[in-house]
């Protein structure tokens, strides 16, 4: 909020170099921020009594908008990498899996490992949690299961995250 559409009877002033000016009516708030050919903005309108701040609105705005896009640049977006297999895979395939979730767990994304079962396979489905198990034991160096394995409908579903230091 700036300028008239501030509706409180009483503010914390703020200059534009940072100097406290005191509280003071919004009246005399507003006419020293058009003395000093600036806006009056309020900072902290939740505090007691709010705060405002003597400074060019265009300016602060564009400073905003300018620290948001710095800080959206900086942040990582985690990606879901999903594994798939059936239970009654070999050995070497199995491997091939693990490396595969290896690489993605170093790339710092998350891993959820699927096993969809067909047909008769739903009558074993606890050979699909050993080979979940194996899964989480062989990458236990490296990743962390988030989710330990879970039933959904046909598919038996684990998430495993990077181990953080």
């Amino acid at each position: 909020m700036i300028n008239e559409k501030i509706r409180e009877k009483e503010v914390r002033v703020v200059s534009e170099t940072g100097e406290q000016l005191g509280i003071k009516p919004i009246n005399e708030a507003r006419a020293l921020a058009e003395e000093a050919g600036a806006d009056l903005v309020l900072i902290a309108p939740n505090a007691k009594p709010p705060v405002c701040r003597i400074i060019d609105y265009g300016k602060f705005k564009y400073e905003q908008t300018r620290k948001e896009k710095e800080a959206k640049k900086k942040q990582k977006t985690i990606e879901i990498k999903e594994i798939r297999m059936s239970p009654n895979i070999d050995k070497n395939d199995l491997n091939t899996k693990v490396s595969a979730a290896r690489k993605f767990l170093s790339k710092g994304d998350r891993v959820k490992v699927t096993l969809r079962f067909r047909g008769r396979e739903m009558a074993h489905i606890q050979n699909g949690r050993v080979i979940l198990d194996e899964i989480a034991k062989s990458l236990e160096d490296i990743a962390v299961v988030e989710k330990a394995p879970k039933v959904e409908g046909r598919t038996l579903t684990m998430f495993l995250s990077e181990k953080r230091g």
